[in-house]
């Protein structure tokens, strides 16, 4: 089954799609993700290279990329050097996420329906990007959130397989 022009995304609270929803300008899907670069070979060095991000993509009410406010709070070796600490790499992330969020006017947590997207940070692909997984499929047959690695297919209810 073809893409469609808009895809669904279901709210999940305390899943991977817990803080998408709408305000007062649009919609928004933001997360908090690990990433390399070109897509991350592991390999001698990979602890520096593994980054932390937190993103927030802004949408219109029809699904249209408005912006994304990408930040990177630090590397996977920073995060093991004070894992626990208050200014570890995932607390200071944690925290840019929740100014992120509280700026939202009108912020609801709620089901979105986005279209397409892609956008490249520091060599890092951050956007919806349709593919084809089905081997006999003569179409695009799924949507992926990068770098969540969220994908979609049909029957399109929302629902995403990890």
């Amino acid at each position: 089954m073809a893409v469609p022009e808009v895809v669904p995304i279901a709210h999940e609270p305390d899943y991977r799609t817990a803080t998408i929803g709408r305000y007062a300008d649009g919609q928004f899907f933001a997360s908090i993700t690990y990433a390399m670069a070109d897509g991350g070979a592991y390999g001698e060095g990979w602890e520096d290279r593994k980054k932390l991000f937190v993103v927030l993509h802004r949408f219109d009410f029809a699904g249209h990329h408005l912006e994304s406010d990408v930040w990177c709070a630090g590397t996977w070796r920073e995060q093991q050097r004070r894992p626990h600490s208050g200014t570890s790499v995932l607390a200071m992330a944690e925290a840019r996420m929740d100014e992120l969020l509280d700026a939202l006017p009108g912020r609801e947590y709620a089901d979105i329906a986005i279209r397409p997207f892609r956008v490249v940070i520091d060599g890092v692909l951050f956007g919806l990007v349709i593919e084809r997984h089905g081997e006999e499929e003569d179409e695009d047959d799924w949507a992926e959130l990068y770098p969540d690695r969220l994908g979609f297919c049909a029957p399109w209810d929302g629902d995403c397989s990890t």
